[in-house]
This record gives C-alpha cells, sequence and structure tokens, in this order.
C-alpha cells in the first residue's frame, strides 16, 4: 500500500501553521468495506486490497475495482485509516458548501496556479484534503487544504477556537456569533475584509413535463403543502390529485423552502407525504410522477419543468439565473465564506481571492450555484414588469410616472447588477461592494458609445414625490461610486442617473423583507447599434 506525502509549502503559502489532517492509510488486513459517494450514488461492497494513487482498491465478484478516493469514502474496520497531523489551510462548517462547490473550487484553483490537485475523502463522512503540487505536478508543493463539511454553526465555532481559517456558511452569521467573536479580537465578522458572499442557492419548484401549470401563486404552494389544496384543477391544471413530495424535516433545502413559504409559521408536513432524501430523489420522484410536486436545487432540475411563482402582491419570479443573481426570487439564500481578521495566512487570502474572483464564477455554475457574475436581459413590452405598468387602474399622477418608465426602459436591457441599501441608511448592503467592483470590470469591455443608465426606487413607505426624490438620490449616489471606483476606465461610456420611487416594485411592500427587496438603484445599459 502506498503512503501520501506531506505537501510542504512553497515559498506563495509559507508561513503556515494550522492544524489538520495528513493522510497516512494504515495496512490494514483484507477485509469487507463499503465504498460510497457523497450523493449515495455509488455503494459498494468488497474485500478491501489496498489503497495506492490515491484510489481505493477492492475485490469484488466482478474482480477488482478501482474508485478514486476523491469521489467515494470508506467504511468499514478494514478501511485504511488517516491519521492528523498538520494541513496548510482549514476550512470548516456548511456541507453545502464543503460538499457542494468546495471539491470543484478546489479543482478550479489548482488551474488557475498552474497545479495538480489530489483529493481523498478522508475519515467521517465530509472531509476531504485537497493536495497541491505546482507546473501541473511537476513543480513544487504548494500546500495542503482539509476541507471539514459539517453545518454552518461549526463554522463559527472553529473560528472562534482557531481551528480553522476559513468557516462555510449557507446563512448568514448571528449577531450573538458575530459579538462572540469580535470580543475574541477576530475583528467585524460583518465587514467586507471578513464575511465574503461566494453564490447563491436557488430552489425551485418542480412538475412533471406534461404538467400543463406553468406558474403557481405562493399563497396556493403553501396551501398545496399544508393539505388544505389537493387537486391540480383547484390551481388551472387537469382533475388529478397532487402528489407531494417534501424533504426530510431537518433538511437545509426545506428549512429555506418552509421559511420563504411558510414565514415563520411551524408548518408540519402534511400525512402522507412522500419524503426525498436528496435533490437527486426528488427530480426522479417528480420525473416519474405526472401528478407530483417537490422542490430542488437549481442545479438539480434533470429535466422536471420548473413553476414561475407568483408572490401576494401578483408580482411573477422567474425561477432563472438572472432573477436569482438580483435577488428578486423568493425561493433563494446567499453562500457565505469567512475568516477572522487577526488569523488568515497568505495562503488562505490568496484562495479567497480567487474564489471572489471573475475566475471561480464557471466552476460555482459547473457546481450548480448561481455565481455573482453580471448578465443582461432586454425589457420588452410584451414583459410581466411592462405589462405591470400598464396598469389601467393606477393614480392618474402615478400612471404618468410608469408611462415615464416604460418608454425609457424598452431601450434598455437591465443588468443582474443591483445594489441595495441598509435599512434607514445611505450605506450600501454587504453585497454592494462585490458588485460594484465587477460592474466596473463589465463596462470596461464594452464599446465606446455604451450609455448606463443608473436608476433608483424605493419602498412605499412615505409620499410618492419623496420617494422619488430618495430614489434619484441613491442612483446619483451609485454613479458617483462607480465613477470614483472605475476612473479612466470608464471615459467612453456615457453614465446617468433617474428615479422612479416606489412604482414597479419587486416584492411585497408588506413584510420588512420585501421592503429591503425594493430599495433598489438597477443598471440599464444600452449598447451602440
Amino acid at each position: 500500500m502506498t503512503t501520501s506525502r506531506l505537501l510542504k509549502s512553497s515559498s506563495a503559502l509559507r508561513g503556515l501553521a494550522l492544524a489538520g489532517a495528513l493522510l497516512l492509510p494504515s495496512l490494514a488486513q483484507a477485509d469487507t468495506v463499503n465504498l460510497i459517494s457523497s450523493d449515495g450514488t455509488v455503494d459498494i461492497t468488497g474485500e478491501f486490497v489496498e489503497f495506492t494513487e490515491n484510489s481505493y482498491v477492492i475485490r469484488t465478484p466482478l474482480g477488482e475495482l478501482r474508485l478514486s478516493a476523491e469521489r467515494v469514502r470508506c467504511e468499514g474496520a478494514a478501511c485504511p485509516t488517516f491519521e492528523t497531523e498538520a494541513a496548510d489551510v482549514v476550512i470548516a462548517g456548511s456541507d453545502t458548501v464543503g460538499l457542494g462547490v468546495m471539491p470543484l473550487l478546489m479543482e478550479g484553483y489548482a488551474g488557475f496556479l498552474d497545479a495538480e490537485v489530489t483529493a481523498t475523502s478522508i475519515g467521517d463522512e465530509g472531509k476531504l484534503l485537497a493536495t497541491m503540487v505546482g507546473d501541473g505536478g511537476f513543480g513544487d508543493e504548494l500546500g495542503t487544504y482539509l476541507v471539514n463539511s459539517t453545518a454552518s454553526g461549526d463554522a463559527f465555532r472553529a473560528l472562534m477556537d482557531n481551528t480553522a481559517e476559513i468557516g462555510m456558511a449557507s446563512r448568514r452569521i448571528r449577531p450573538d456569533e458575530a459579538r462572540a467573536l469580535r470580543d475574541a479580537g477576530a475583528g467585524n465578522m460583518v465587514s467586507p475584509r471578513n464575511e465574503h458572499i461566494v453564490a447563491i442557492d436557488s430552489l425551485v419548484v418542480i412538475t412533471h413535463p406534461s404538467n400543463p401549470v406553468s406558474r403557481i401563486s405562493m399563497t396556493d404552494l403553501a396551501a398545496i403543502y399544508s393539505g388544505q389544496i389537493t387537486n391540480w384543477n383547484q390551481v388551472g391544471g387537469e382533475d388529478l390529485p397532487i402528489t407531494v413530495i417534501d424533504r426530510p424535516r431537518d433538511s437545509g433545502t426545506r428549512s429555506v423552502f418552509k421559511s420563504a413559504v411558510y414565514g415563520a409559521a411551524d408548518i408540519e408536513a402534511m400525512p402522507g407525504v412522500i419524503v426525498a432524501e436528496t435533490n437527486n430523489d426528488m427530480a426522479a420522484l417528480v420525473n416519474d410522477d405526472p401528478t407530483a410536486i417537490g422542490y430542488a436545487g437549481y442545479a438539480f432540475q434533470r429535466g422536471a419543468k420548473p413553476l414561475s411563482l407568483v408572490n401576494q402582491c401578483g408580482i411573477t419570479m422567474t425561477p432563472d439565473a438572472f432573477s436569482a443573481r438580483t435577488e428578486e426570487y423568493a425561493l433563494q439564500r446567499r453562500l457565505y465564506l469567512y475568516n477572522r481578521e487577526d488569523a488568515l495566512s497568505e495562503a488562505s487570502q490568496d484562495f479567497l481571492d480567487y474564489v471572489l474572483s471573475p475566475e471561480a464564477d464557471g466552476v460555482i455554475r459547473k457546481a450548480g450555484f448561481i455565481d455573482l457574475g453580471v448578465a443582461s436581459r432586454p425589457q420588452p413590452l410584451d414583459g410581466d414588469r411592462a405589462r405591470m405598468l400598464l396598469d389601467p387602474n393606477a393614480d392618474v399622477y402615478e400612471g404618468g410616472v410608469m408611462r415615464e418608465m416604460l418608454g425609457q426602459m424598452v431601450d434598455y436591457d437591465r443588468l443582474s447588477t443591483t445594489f441595495r441599501f441598509r435599512t434607514g441608511s445611505s450605506n450600501l448592503d454587504e453585497r454592494g461592494a462585490i458588485d460594484m467592483e465587477r460592474l466596473a470590470t463589465y463596462l470596461a469591455d464594452k464599446p465606446e458609445g455604451t450609455e448606463v443608465l443608473f436608476v433608483g426606487f424605493t419602498d412605499d413607505v412615505g409620499a410618492f414625490d419623496s420617494n422619488r426624490e430618495l430614489s434619484m438620490q441613491r442612483a446619483e449616489q451609485i454613479l458617483r461610486e462607480i465613477q470614483n471606483r472605475a476612473g479612466d476606465q470608464l471615459s467612453g461610456v456615457r453614465m446617468a442617473a433617474q428615479g422612479f420611487g416606489e412604482i414597479a416594485p419587486s416584492a411585497c411592500n408588506t413584510t420588512d423583507n420585501g421592503r429591503a427587496i425594493n430599495r433598489r438603484v438597477e443598471v440599464w445599459v444600452q449598447t451602440p447599434r
């Protein structure tokens, strides 16, 4: 049996001394083991033969099989053991991030460094050791990265006791967690130096491809999952019973779904509901049953039909990447990485810089999540927004502003970049700095003569004219900030500001979260023809 070597830090990653994992498979007598993939699609039993070249070799009735340790973990007394000694970078926390995107980010980072990476699933489920060697495997050893995937709360506990340099979370840090880390000398955990939005994870409500229903209201969705609506003809479909498919009660995916659909209400699963253990199971069950409804991660639809959602105010939310990037789609969450300000090595900083750069966008998409890249979309006269602006019941004065917006809107594409402000503040939210940098880079590649319009909106709290004035001020603020940040980089781009106040809301103004979504500055762009 071969033993992998501890990777030595190169000069580019020097100065690291975190506790972690060193791969040391011990010799074991041949015996029965199970090799299992993280998604459960591989589960093979056989006699353990050896661990070599980062692969498990087992003997089965079909002969000897070799499976990469990057793809499967080994369970059983005869599996090789792994002793912990010293990894260069330790990353701990959410399994959504750790299992869902981190392995591919490691591969992408290795490519960015022109390195060769070897990733091994070690010990308990959720532990991954990645090792990198420069010059495509022929150069210096660059470092080891231990990823320990458990739960979001563990990210902040590991940062607190300094057993990890980077924490992974599928939710934002809580105030008590942030205060505890601040008091321990870690710094302001919600500053851009310590808190990093990596990607967006959207859930999509899915049905069988043959189902004629294409959209559903959030109210009807809640009624279906609580058992009040039981037939598709109650929501515009055929006269067929609805087969409801849910996720386990302790599933993080179910938690996001329940929170968006029911709010704070504690809704139990209805009797007779079918429970799907994974996203893949959910898609398979829905695709196999013309009467089924379910929900799955954005990347796991697998041919099922996605439904648009209609909120309580009649606003349609399309389940696509653009709507997720604008954060105007109800079933989504941000994925985060966190670090302490007082204990961040050069290697960890370099990795974070890569993860937050446009170079990582393709990797994030490949992993099934939605990156923070800039996308554009036309604003046609037959679109949902245009129809909303043509509301015949609108007040005459407000209707005039609506028609003014409609007249400008159709000449511009909307970018997914959308700036939002903290409640009662002129300060941007935590995503603003990321979007500002990416927008400047995006516009710098546009041809000379490109026109950009920063368009402000508000919630409906306050007087109509005052809100329009405020929306204009915020649009002008964003225009100044992008000009100051980009300098001469955007000298060939013409920029202006406009404000339309409370018209064209993206969410209901009946909740704090809805009002926060509506306090925004959109970016519209027109390129020369």
